[in-house]
């Protein structure tokens, strides 16, 4: 069965507003190297929208540095999945929308040949560890404390506790950490 990746920018302090704050080209890397290991991407409307077009025409005109580029290519080749009851169209070939039956369509995903599934932003990805589809967890730590903003995991609710496994943590060269946990077996 194919995994689903969780990967988010957090602070010390929990935030993972992407307005309070940004990562340098390692950052970029670091997430490149992580898509690379996947077909496909599953947002929610929000998070979609902030990366489609987005990308998609970055990879088309090449226009930020070696690493956004780098980026983007990959990020254009991804096939996508928008989670959303508002949006009527995706206006991207690559994309489709799933409106209903979250966990049933997400399990048919995860049993299809192919390689990882990956999975961002804050709400969509709360609802989908609710629903016990979330094998692995990449949290790059950003060496700095914002005070203010979106917080990680105030959305959600667990009748009980996940245990976690750290699996490997790096440094990066700008100073951020990134941990990838995974599920312990219950």
């Amino acid at each position: 069965m194919r995994k689903l990746i969780y990967g988010i920018n957090i602070s010390l302090d929990g935030c993972c507003d992407h307005t309070r704050f940004s990562g340098p080209d390692d950052i970029q890397d670091y997430f490149r190297e992580l898509l690379e290991g996947t077909d496909l991407i599953i947002y929610g409307r929000k998070t979609y929208e902030l990366m489609v077009p987005f990308w998609p025409e970055v990879a088309q005109t090449q226009s930020m540095n070696e690493s956004g580029n780098a980026f983007a290519k990959v990020f254009a080749n991804l096939k996508r999945i928008m989670v959303s009851h508002s949006a009527n169209s995706a206006n991207d070939k690559q994309t489709i929308i799933i409106r209903d039956n979250l966990k049933e369509e997400i399990l048919k995903l995860k049993q299809q040949p192919g390689k990882a599934i990956s999975t961002g932003g804050v709400e969509l990805p709360a609802r989908l560890i609710e629903l016990g589809l979330v094998d692995e967890f990449h949290m790059v730590v950003h060496p700095l404390i914002v005070g203010q903003g979106r917080r990680l995991f105030t959305e959600m609710f667990l009748p009980e506790n996940l245990d976690l496994k750290l699996t490997s943590s790096q440094m990066l060269s700008s100073g951020c950490m990134a941990l990838r946990y995974t599920l312990l077996p219950v």
